[in-house]
C-alpha cells in the first residue's frame, strides 16, 4: 500500500520539491526513512505516530517505509511531518485512490497532539508550489507568508484532523485571499526623525548621499558626538523598497525563521540589523551546522549597521570584504555549496582612540601614539577602501544642542533621496544595478565622463592623496551620486571635491 505526496524543503533561500513516498507492507513492526534525511526529519517519527494517534487515527502495526526523494538531496527541517502523517493515513485508506494527493503541496510541523505548528522558509515554499501549480496545504500561523504570494490556491491547516478531513470531502478547509502589496505598504516610525538631531550638518549631507547612491560611510568622533543617534534614524530617509526587492529580503528572513514572529507576512521597510561586536564569524556570513543565513544577508536591500567598529573581532571584520565587493557571500561545506545575497549599505561607526577623545578640541586625549595605532589598526587597507564615505563627526557645540530651530525632517531629506534613486532608475533600466554604489568599472567609464576640468582636478587629487584604483573608482561613484542629487547630467569639479572630501580620513587616521 503506498501513497505519495509533494512536500518542500530548503536549499539556501530557495525551496524545492520533495516527493513523500509511504510504504505500508506486512511484516515485522518498524519505520524505516529514507532518502538523506538530517535528524529533526529521522526524529519527525514519534511525532508522526503521536500526531496520528492522537487525532483518531491508526498508526500502521506492520512495516512502514518513508522514502524522500530524490533520495540525492539532503533533507533537514520540521515541515515534512505533516506530509508524512497524510501519506500514512492516506496509504492504510482503501479508497485512497480518491484523495487528491497528487495535487497537493504540504508543509507543517506536527505537535503530538496532531496540531500543526509554523514551520521557517514557508515564503519560498509558497512561491514554488505556486510554480508547480499545486494546491498548498500550510500552518495557519504562517498565514502572512502565503497571503502575499499572488496566484496560489492555499489553505491554512490547524491540525491533521482538519486536513484528512478536508482531503476526503467532508469538511472543507478556507481558501486564503491574496493581499497586494499596496494594502501591506507603511510609513517608516515617525519616533525616529533627522530634525531630532542638533547640529552635524556635515554629518546629515553625507547621510544623505549615502542614502540616494547606497554607498558604505563611516562616521568616527568622540562619545557622545551622536553617531549612534544619527544611525539610527538613517533608515527613515531611505526610500522604500520595490515589490521584488521586498519579496527577496523576506524570503531571506522567512528561511531564518523571522517571518513567523511578523504581523505582516512582508517585510516593506528596509531592514536594519544591528549586531552586536562579539558575533562570531559565522553569525556574520552565515553558515553553521544547518546553514542559514547570517547578517550579511539579513541587511540585503537594506543596512548593516556595526557600532564600535574597531571592537569587532579582526576575522569578522575581514569577512565583509567579499560581500562588500561582490554583493553576495558563499559558504562551502563538504555536502553542499551555498550562496546567499547579502547587497547591503554598510554604516559603520567608532571612537578614535581607545579613550574616544582623540582630535576633540574639548577635552584632551590619554592615548599613545602605539595604543591609537593598536586600536585603529582592527580596520584594514583593504576593508577602509571599500568604504566610500569616511567622516569625522565633532561633539556638538553648545549653542547647537540649545538651539531652537529644528533640523530637516526625514520626510525632507527621503523626498531628494528618492528623486536621485529615480533617476539611477532610468540609467540602469532593466539591469539588476539599482544604485551607483553597485557599478562595475566599465559602467563607472560609461555614466561618469569627465570633462577637461574635473578631469584635471581628479588627476591631482589622485597624486595628492595616493589613492587605489578601487578608491579612485569610488569616487567616481560618489560624485555621480552627488551629481544626481543636485540634478546634474554632467560631473563637476564641485562634485568631485565633495567626493574626494569623504575619502581623506582614511589617510589622516589609518595611513
Amino acid at each position: 500500500m503506498i501513497a505519495k505526496v509533494f512536500s518542500a524543503a530548503l536549499r539556501g533561500i530557495e525551496a524545492f520539491p520533495v516527493e513523500v513516498e509511504v510504504d505500508i507492507q506486512l511484516g515485522m513492526p518498524a519505520y524505516v526513512t529514507v532518502g538523506l534525511a538530517e535528524t529533526a526529519v529521522k526524529e519527525s517519527r514519534e511525532r508522526v505516530r503521536g500526531a496520528v494517534l492522537n487525532s483518531g487515527f491508526i498508526f500502521p502495526s506492520e512495516q512502514v517505509t518513508v522514502n524522500l526523494a530524490p533520495a540525492e538531496m539532503p533533507k533537514e527541517g520540521t515541515q515534512l511531518d505533516l506530509a508524512v502523517a497524510i501519506a500514512l493515513v492516506a496509504a492504510q485508506n482503501v479508497q485512497r485512490d480518491i484523495w487528491p494527493l497528487g495535487e497537493c503541496l504540504v508543509a507543517g510541523e506536527l505537535a503530538l497532539d496532531g496540531k500543526v505548528r509554523p514551520v521557517r522558509g514557508l515564503l519560498p515554499m509558497a512561491i514554488m508550489a505556486r510554480n508547480m501549480g499545486k494546491r498548498f496545504f500550510f500552518p495557519e500561523a504562517n498565514l502572512p507568508e502565503a497571503e502575499i504570494v499572488g496566484g496560489l490556491e492555499a489553505y491554512p491547516v490547524k491540525s491533521l484532523a482538519e486536513l484528512v478531513h478536508h482531503l476526503r470531502g467532508e469538511r472543507l478547509l478556507a481558501k486564503i485571499a491574496h493581499r497586494s502589496y499596496e494594502e501591506i505598504l507603511e510609513e517608516p516610525p515617525s519616533d525616529e526623525d533627522f530634525s531630532d538631531v542638533r547640529g552635524q550638518h556635515y554629518a546629515k549631507r553625507a547621510l544623505e548621499v549615502a542614502g540616494a547612491g547606497g554607498h558604505n560611510i563611516l562616521l568616527i568622533g568622540p562619545p557622545g558626538s551622536g553617531k549612534s543617534m544619527l544611525a539610527k534614524r538613517f533608515p527613515t530617509i531611505l526610500p522604500g523598497m520595490s515589490f521584488d526587492e521586498a519579496l527577496e529580503t523576506t524570503q531571506i528572513h522567512s528561511v531564518k525563521g523571522e517571518g513567523r514572529r511578523r504581523e505582516k507576512g512582508l517585510l516593506v521597510l528596509r531592514p536594519f540589523r544591528s549586531p552586536h561586536h562579539t558575533i562570531s564569524y559565522a553569525g556574520m556570513t552565515g553558515g553553521g551546522s544547518t546553514v542559514m543565513p547570517g547578517e550579511v544577508s539579513l541587511a540585503h536591500n537594506g543596512v548593516l549597521f556595526l557600532d564600535e567598529l574597531t571592537e569587532f573581532r579582526r576575522d569578522v571584520l575581514e569577512s565583509l570584504r567579499q560581500p562588500l565587493e561582490d554583493r553576495k557571500v558563499d559558504i562551502s561545506r563538504a555536502k553542499e555549496s551555498l550562496s546567499f545575497p547579502s547587497s547591503f549599505t554598510l554604516l559603520a561607526a567608532s571612537n578614535p582612540c581607545p579613550c574616544g577623545f582623540y582630535g576633540d578640541p574639548a577635552k584632551r586625549c590619554k592615548c599613545t601614539p602605539l595604543q591609537i595605532s593598536r586600536y585603529l589598526s582592527k580596520i584594514s587597507g583593504p576593508l577602509m577602501d571599500r568604504i566610500d564615505i569616511q567622516i569625522e563627526v565633532p561633539a556638538v557645540l553648545p549653542e547647537e544642542l540649545r538651539g531652537k530651530r529644528p533640523g530637516e525632517t526625514s520626510a525632507e531629506i527621503r523626498k531628494r533621496i528618492t528623486k536621485a534613486r529615480s533617476v539611477q532608475g532610468r540609467r540602469f533600466g532593466k539591469t539588476r544595478i539599482k544604485t551607483n554604489a553597485e557599478m562595475s568599472e566599465k559602467m563607472v567609464e560609461k555614466h561618469c565622463p569627465l570633462s577637461a576640468e574635473p578631469e584635471k582636478f581628479l588627476l591631482e587629487a589622485l597624486r595628492s592623496f595616493g589613492l587605489t584604483a578601487r578608491g579612485h573608482h569610488r569616487i567616481l561613484k560618489v560624485a555621480r551620486t552627488i551629481a544626481d542629487l543636485e540634478g546634474a547630467d554632467e560631473i563637476s569639479a564641485a562634485h568631485l571635491a565633495e567626493a574626494v572630501q569623504y575619502r581623506t580620513l582614511d589617510r589622516k587616521l589609518f595611513g
